[in-house]
């Protein structure tokens, strides 16, 4: 989840905001990659690696025929190392590849030594720019945290305003950059769709998916109708936690809002949980139809796809990593097929939300910050990105690389390819609200309608808005967020920004 925008000079604590993968996805990467690069980082395991990993305590890096540290290479025929780091198990090989690559070819006598950091990455971050061993370039994985740490260097003062023009119209507030300030770029996203069982649909008297959320409630009734005997149900998501209700509520969302994302209103600034009535009525009533799959209270992910993969789910949401999932973790036989996610009309008035963060930074003690500059030039050459996205390593957020690239080789992906009704949203101060919000969060009391009925409606958003009303106040008059109204944002406007 896109995290909050935060002052410079504020606790850690209070801006520590990465998105963690879920469960899932965490044992689907340890079936997939086993152990062999897992790396268990704590206490001395830690500083015993950043000891291997760096020969030197002034930014981790070594020139290899002695020397300074510093620029060098070029004419001198010196060879300039710089580290990498990421947390990226999924790539690993592939970018390893890229980076021999780069090594062996690069005529800046340049030489890249990169390093995944399977486990506790921000922690492995923190120690590394403490003890002065950071590396040169790294994965942002916590925006908000480094930027008030200092760990990132201001990226226009290194890279060509020709490179940077790839990036305009996408580098929006608190995400990639901080008080027009750019310190990090884009790269992949998750994409969010409907996924939906096309022969059960068919049978439901449907040859195309819901547009609108009266008929995903009406083709979910209709599919636990016809296959009910059989353990097959319409709908359903994973309300085991929170999850259960954003996955789908924040895409549906988004593309039916113009000024909201999270339950935070733009041009007001401040929060308006009306945006989420349709979506959250539309699954109160798949619920009380019955078309809901029994137990979804207590439903994972994973349970969720294996019965999805053995056809006895309907449809769900989620993000663009699914096709994945059925291809090694859950293979399934079943025809099934993705589309954009339904809206209370059918007419989108947004667009829907893309979770994209920050990709590579590089470090604000490097002291190599120009040879730093060129390897991440490099990385975002269109040639490698498109490559990346045909491998299907994941689907990229750039408009440059998607005009090129071609169908990525990844069975059922094509569904979740970016379209001009996706785009990336600025961060909300959700996150660093919801530290100081008194009682139950958004997400697990509109679950717990959505399951029980257990209250009005009305009286739920309105709680909710008085709640995180005061939350908020109470959040940016401590200082935690730099967020406030902006009365142009109109999410039409983001419409086209990453495919057209």
């Amino acid at each position: 989840m896109l995290q909050s925008g935060q002052a410079s000079k504020l606790p850690v604590e209070a801006l520590r905001a990465a998105r963690e993968p879920d469960k899932g996805e965490v044992r689907q990467m340890k079936r997939v990659f086993g152990g062999k690069y897992a790396l268990t980082l704590s206490g001395l395991t830690i500083l015993a690696l950043l000891a291997s990993a760096c020969s030197s305590g002034t930014g981790g890096n070594a020139n290899l025929n002695g020397g300074n540290q510093g620029e060098q290479g070029g004419a001198s025929g010196e060879k300039t190392k710089i580290t990498y780091w990421t947390m990226d198990r999924h790539d690993m090989d592939y970018m390893q590849t890229k980076v021999d690559e780069y090594n062996a070819t690069n005529t800046d006598n340049i030489v890249v030594e990169m390093k995944v950091m399977a486990d506790n990455y921000n922690q492995a971050v923190d120690v590394a720019f403490s003890s002065n061993q950071a590396p040169d370039v790294l994965k942002v994985n916590d925006f908000p945290t480094y930027v008030n740490k200092g760990y990132l260097a201001p990226l226009g003062e290194l890279l060509g305003a020709e490179f940077l023009a790839q990036f305009d119209g996408l580098l929006v507030d608190n995400v990639y950059q901080m008080d027009g300030v750019v310190y990090t770029l884009p790269n992949t996203g998750q994409f969010w769709r409907l996924l939906y069982n096309v022969d059960l649909m068919e049978q439901a008297g449907y040859s195309e998916p819901p547009k609108t959320l009266d008929e995903m409630v009406d083709a979910a009734k209709k599919i636990t109708e016809a296959g009910k005997s059989q353990g097959i149900y319409g709908f359903a998501s994973n309300f085991k936690s929170g999850s259960g209700f954003t996955r789908p509520a924040y895409a549906s969302g988004t593309l039916d809002s113009a000024t909201s994302h999270e339950g935070y209103n733009y041009q007001t600034g401040e929060f308006d949980f009306e945006m989420y009535r349709d979506v959250v009525e539309a699954l109160r009533q798949i619920k009380v139809d019955g078309s809901m799959i029994p137990g979804a209270e207590s439903l994972d992910i994973d349970p969720l796809r294996a019965q999805f993969a053995q056809g006895k789910i309907g449809m769900y949401v989620n993000h663009s990593g699914e096709p994945a999932v059925y291809t090694s973790q859950f293979p399934t036989d079943i025809k099934w097929a993705a589309a954009e996610v339904p809206t209370s009309d059918g007419v989108v008035d947004g667009v829907s939300w893309v979770n994209a963060g920050g990709y590579l930074g590089i470090s604000s003690k490097s002291p190599n910050k120009e040879a730093a500059a060129k390897f991440v030039e490099y990385v975002y050459g269109k040639e490698l990105r498109v490559e990346y996205q045909e491998k299907g390593l994941g689907l990229s957020v750039l408009p440059f690389v998607n005009e090129a690239s071609g169908q990525p080789e990844l069975k059922g992906i094509d569904g979740f390819l970016p379209t001009k009704y996706d785009g990336i949203y600025p961060a909300t101060p959700s996150s660093i609200t919801e530290t100081k919000l008194e009682g139950k969060k958004a997400a697990d009391v509109f679950t717990e309608y959505i399951l029980t009925g257990n209250s009005s409606l009305d009286s739920i958003i309105a709680d909710l808005n008085e709640r995180y009303k005061k939350a908020l106040a109470t959040t940016r008059a401590d200082g935690l967020t730099n967020i406030q109204a902006d009365p142009s944002f109109n999410a039409s406007s983001l419409q086209g920004s990453l495919a057209k």
